[in-house]
């Protein structure tokens, strides 16, 4: 009996994927007859189909999910032996892709990638912004290594590490009634004046929660808003209209021009911020680098630990 190549396992897991044998091939760099004539000669060794092509997009088939699932961690402990075997020394090198979601990359990176790249040169890193859900899916995929994103999570499929914990300001405009108190009840907010971010964010589901929104929120009546961006939601503040929560390290070395800050009563509203990656990850070094270097360079106001005067919002 002969083996599976590496390569052929690649290509399996690209149609897998794409669910479409075109972008799969072009994805690995191949031709389509190249792609689908070592898939075929992949199921005449094993006896089995691995796709229903008569579905479109093409879909796995029962008896082939597991082979494709056993077929990446195949070539997950692959690339294993590859980092290992051109990293003996354990230290931090090498390539290393880090997802953050959008209302956590803009105020942590700036304060941690001038320290980590001069300190660990050798560590090629490169940065997306995702959305919690496209950043769990990526991670799963081994698109990426790690991500950086508020916890806790459902399920047990990835590892996580906190490495602080956030609380939550109320920004009003100075208008408005909100803006007169000194500290901030939860039950004083309503839910019609505030701004949230658009669905797929997991700090717009914090902050529903927080404010226990029932129903569509809106400053305006005839206006549906979604936006992605959290600089966005403050704008629409500063002009005078409503209010929004916001994650401390979004208030930081900056001036607003119509608004004011009010912090919460205690337990203050918090999320809580992790360093999440694969149970199977083998780049820890880089990780260990990377958790060190985020907690060195963080306010040193922000708690690393939970406290009795934080209240964690789940996501």
């Amino acid at each position: 009996m002969s083996m599976a190549t590496l390569t052929q396992l690649e290509y399996l897991v690209s149609v897998a994927k794409f669910r479409h044998f075109g972008k799969a091939a072009q994805a690995c760099h191949v031709s389509q007859p190249t792609l689908s004539m070592q898939l075929q000669k992949l199921e005449d060794e094993y006896q089995v189909i691995f796709f229903d092509r008569s579905k479109q997009p093409i879909l796995p088939t029962p008896e082939g999910i597991p082979l494709i699932e056993q077929a990446k961690a195949v070539l997950r402990e692959a690339r294993r032996l590859d980092y290992l075997s051109r990293n003996r020394s354990q230290s931090p090198a090498g390539e290393f892709r880090l997802a953050l979601i959008p209302t956590i990359a803009p105020y942590l990176a700036p304060l941690f990638l001038g320290h980590f790249t001069k300190t660990y040169p050798d560590v090629h890193l490169i940065i997306q912004e995702m959305t919690t859900e496209n950043l769990l899916e990526a991670l799963d995929e081994d698109r990426i290594d790690a991500g950086i994103l508020a916890t806790p999570l459902k399920g047990d499929s990835f590892e996580g590490r906190p490495l602080f914990y956030e609380p939550f300001f109320v920004f009003a405009h100075t208008s408005h009634s909100l803006s007169h108190l000194k500290q901030v009840d939860e039950g004083e907010l309503d839910a019609k004046d505030i701004w949230l971010l658009a669905e797929g964010h997991c700090l717009r589901n914090q902050v529903v929660r927080v404010c226990s929104v029932k129903g569509r929120p809106g400053v305006f009546q005839n206006v549906e808003f979604e936006s992605g961006s959290l600089e966005t939601v403050i704008r629409m503040v500063e002009q005078g209209h409503g209010y929004t929560l916001l994650p401390y390290l979004a208030t930081l070395s900056r001036r607003f021009s119509c608004g004011v800050l009010k912090p919460f009563t205690h337990p203050t509203p918090s999320r809580e911020v992790s360093l999440i990656y694969r149970r199977s990850q083998y780049k820890l070094p880089i990780l260990q680098a990377l958790f060190m270097s985020i907690q060195r360079c963080i306010p040193k106001e922000l708690p690393r630990e939970p406290t009795k005067q934080l209240q964690i919002i789940k996501i």
